[in-house]
């Protein structure tokens, strides 16, 4: 098992795919890196080696990945609740931020439905 930016990444899949279990890397990015670093995408983690996972590793080190990437991502959160706008609201208030419709939808942000008693005549 190769470990690359502290994550494990399974040995058993191909190269694009395995990458992208690093935060901040998606499949793009991944093609991009094992381009740079001279590695065929198509060949399994199991497989390469020990150059290879280096090369690879310094690739990977020149984005920003996992925690710096989610303290980044945390305090941009952060700074739009803190100056009030609309989308800094939404997110204080756990409600989708783009424009969504919310009367049926949006469960993964409101959560599970809690039901209100109807009014005694």
């Amino acid at each position: 098992m190769a470990r690359i930016a502290g994550i494990d990444i399974p040995k058993n899949k191909r190269g694009v795919i395995a990458l992208t279990y690093i935060f901040g890397i998606g499949k793009s990015r991944a093609k991009h890196i094992l381009a740079e670093a001279k590695v065929d995408e198509n060949i399994k983690v199991q497989d390469w080696t020990d150059d290879q996972i280096a090369a690879i590793r310094e690739q990977v080190g020149s984005f920003t990945i996992e925690g710096e990437l989610r303290s980044e991502v945390q305090l941009s959160i952060k700074r739009l609740m803190d100056i009030g706008c609309q989308r800094g609201i939404r997110h204080r208030l756990g409600l989708p931020l783009r424009g969504q419709r919310t009367k049926n939808n949006s469960r993964t942000r409101k959560g599970k439905r809690k039901t209100v008693a109807n009014k005694k005549k």
